[in-house]
């Protein structure tokens, strides 16, 4: 049989155009059932009548192979329907009231900055950096600290390293932000150059061990794996790390941080920017007790755990693109207690105030087991 492929794709665009606009009119009829849910108080998201629906599309198609992929066209359709009605209900004042205030600047003068390890940490740079000369800082041993002297009121502000593009994310601080009572409202990066330190004299012959943070030496592990004879011990902090090795004075022993630690403990830099990636960042969060956000914040930032259903990841993420907004960042991490049960922490471009953040937060809120939202940074 002699086909004509022209005469084929013309048979196809008409169909298109007969889906075009048996889709507008479906979408005309989803108009009026928002505007019955906004004068009804009517949830948007039913997953029983959708599910009813996807049943009842199969059984319109003869070819069994057609069947679930009509199901898959008509949950997308469905998908778009349930967004166009948030929109709506977001267009109509419907919105989820999200307890954050906006402010024009964040209030820095006479507050306290907590920050984890010691002086001369990357911790401690970037709370000098956002201290900007004004809040008073101390330090406090670890992330968790940080987190616990914010919501007790010890601190006003915390400061916690989230991400490294090196080393990828800070899994501890993501595993604790959930359960404290504070949220972001800034961040920003610091550029990480490690450095090999040694006490005054010491030689590269001299070291046996090298003390760090386990990312720091990871960071710098192949100017590290070229030495194979020396020790690789993990700590706490890089600076704690420079620290010890100061009050030790032992000419074997050696530390890798930054110069700012060097200078501050009296150590001598063996080796300077020893790090694998010249370009090498830390991304820092600003976390505090009140639920506050920067009218100029550009980074929306939450916790969301899907229901343990098909397509519910695929659904969660289609808000997102359905208004626009960037997704920048997404880390999973397991929920404890839940076997292979994992929630996701999600970075986009937005603003508490945007209309496309509203109606997406509308849409997740409804439609998710969690969605908390973590700042807006």
């Amino acid at each position: 049989m002699d086909l004509d492929l022209g005469k084929i794709r013309l048979e196809i665009n008409g169909i298109d155009e007969q889906l075009a606009k048996l889709f507008e009119q479906r979408m005309h009829l989803v108009s009026q059932v928002a505007e019955y849910k906004i004068q009804t108080g009517k949830a948007v998201f039913d997953p029983e009548r959708e599910r009813q629906n996807l049943e009842r599309v199969g059984q319109y198609v003869a070819r069994e192979e057609d069947r679930q992929a009509m199901r898959e066209i008509l949950a997308h359709i469905m998908s778009i329907s349930r967004k166009r009605e948030y929109r709506q209900l977001v267009e109509n004042g419907k919105t989820e009231p999200t307890g954050f205030a906006m402010v024009q600047e964040l209030p820095l003068e006479g507050k306290r900055v907590a920050y984890a390890g010691v002086e001369g940490g990357f911790g401690y740079e970037a709370a000098v950096r956002f201290c900007d000369g004004k809040g008073e800082r101390f330090a406090v041993p670890n992330h968790r600290a940080v987190l616990q002297a914010v919501e007790e009121g010890r601190a006003d502000y915390g400061v916690l390293p989230i991400e490294n593009s090196s080393a990828g994310a800070v899994t501890d601080v993501y595993d604790s932000l959930l359960s404290y009572n504070v949220c972001l409202v800034a961040q920003m990066t610091l550029p990480v150059v490690h450095c090999l330190l040694g006490v005054p004299g010491a030689q590269l012959s001299d070291i046996r061990q090298v003390h760090s943070h386990p990312q720091a030496l990871m960071q710098c592990s192949p100017y590290l794996g070229s030495y194979p004879q020396w020790e690789q011990v993990p700590e706490s902090n890089t600076a704690a790390s420079a620290k010890m090795v100061a009050e030790w004075g032992d000419r074997s022993q050696a530390a890798v941080a930054s110069q700012a630690a060097a200078a501050l403990y009296g150590l001598q830099v063996l080796a300077p920017s020893i790090q694998q990636s010249t370009d090498n960042t830390t991304r820092f969060v600003i976390v505090t007790r009140e639920r506050l956000y920067r009218e100029e914040a550009s980074k929306l930032c939450l916790c969301l755990e899907c229901r343990n259903e098909t397509g519910s990841l695929y659904r969660i993420l289609s808000h997102f693109a359905y208004n626009g907004l960037n997704l920048t960042q997404i880390e999973s991490r397991p929920i404890p207690g839940r076997n292979w049960e994992y929630r996701f922490f999600l970075d986009a471009e937005g603003n508490l105030k945007d209309p496309g953040v509203q109606n997406a937060l509308k849409g997740l809120q409804a439609e998710v087991a969690l969605c908390r939202i973590l700042g807006n940074c």
